[in-house]
């Protein structure tokens, strides 16, 4: 699979990457057998950057990822972060920091964390401090790169003074365009970026059904996108997807992939799955090169996006 390169530190990873947090958090029951299963797969399918975080099970996640990469734990890139509580409130003090990456280092079983991202911005510590502490991890030979997520400029300004940043992740998908805003900044300071639920949290895999028939502990019960009126209108957007992903021989994943893929060579999507099928199906997108009129197809169906906000609750990340 194609690299490519991410910020200027000399971070490089695989076209596609793999984020792991389905296997232990937010789509209903899951086996872990099955996530080894489909980790293992994405790696022979040239796949070198995978994605976890202590928020995905508490260490749970990480010790999946950790075992099912042992054996070739030195030929790719694992990102983790640090920065919720329990209660899913932030904690990015010093202190915390240094407890988390010691945790996540013993679940993973690694020496070294390729990637560290802070998970969420604590507006109560300031990120020069945050900056600093990764920074000693990176000069123990603990981390190698930084990353942000769902940071806004200022903040990925301020840290970067400190700590060069590498990556920022945040959501970005056909059904989500909001970050775009973001790449000015990106682009200036020579940041890569990282698009977590690249398919929409499963909505542009085609495989959508409606919000009450996924199960208790799936966060599609409440997303707003899946809810009555907004759910029609995302699934007849799908429904012409994937009328034009057939012309191309194509699934409409591998549509979306691809479509995120031709946004610039600084992005990389990380899909996430339980299933070697689908992760076949995933990363055969990075050979999908989508025309000038592919492109033009897709924005007359979703020019600025899907309909409903990302996140239920008033849970969606501000940017400052």
């Amino acid at each position: 699979m194609q690299q490519r390169t991410l910020g200027m530190q000399g971070l490089s990873v695989s076209a596609l990457g793999y984020g792991a947090m389905g296997i232990n958090l937010a789509y209903g029951p899951g086996d872990e057998q099955e996530g080894v299963a489909a980790i293992q797969r994405a790696h022979d399918l040239g796949v070198t950057f995978f994605d976890t975080a202590e928020l995905y099970g508490w260490g749970e996640n990480e010790k999946v990822v950790g075992r099912a990469v042992k054996g070739f734990r030195d030929e790719i890139v694992i990102a983790t972060k640090f920065g919720f509580t329990h209660d899913f409130g932030f904690d990015s003090r010093p202190g915390h920091i240094r407890e988390v990456v010691e945790n996540s280092l013993r679940y993973l079983g690694v020496d070294t964390i390729d990637v560290l991202y802070q998970h969420r911005v604590d507006p109560t510590v300031p990120i020069e401090d945050v900056a600093g502490t990764v920074k000693e991890f990176i000069d123990a030979g603990k981390v190698k790169y930084f990353g942000l997520s769902e940071a806004g400029p200022a903040t990925i300004r301020k840290a970067h003074a400190v700590q060069p940043v590498s990556v920022l992740q945040t959501e970005y998908s056909l059904f989500e365009r909001d970050v775009e805003q973001l790449f000015p900044t990106l682009r200036e300071l020579g940041i890569g970026f990282v698009a977590y639920s690249p398919l929409g949290r499963g909505f542009l895999t085609g495989a959508a059904k409606p919000a009450a028939e996924y199960d208790e502990s799936d966060m599609r019960r409440h997303d707003p996108r899946w809810q009555p009126g907004n759910y029609e209108k995302n699934l007849e957007a799908v429904r012409r997807l994937g009328a034009l992903a057939s012309t191309r021989g194509a699934t409409v994943s591998q549509l979306a992939l691809a479509w995120l893929l031709a946004q610039g060579e600084d992005i990389v999507p990380i899909p996430g799955t339980r299933s070697v099928q689908r992760v076949e199906e995933n990363f055969a997108a990075a050979s999908l090169q989508l025309s000038a009129e592919d492109l033009a197809a897709i924005a007359e169906i979703l020019p600025s996006g899907g309909v409903g906000a990302r996140y239920a609750g008033g849970m969606t990340p501000t940017w400052v």
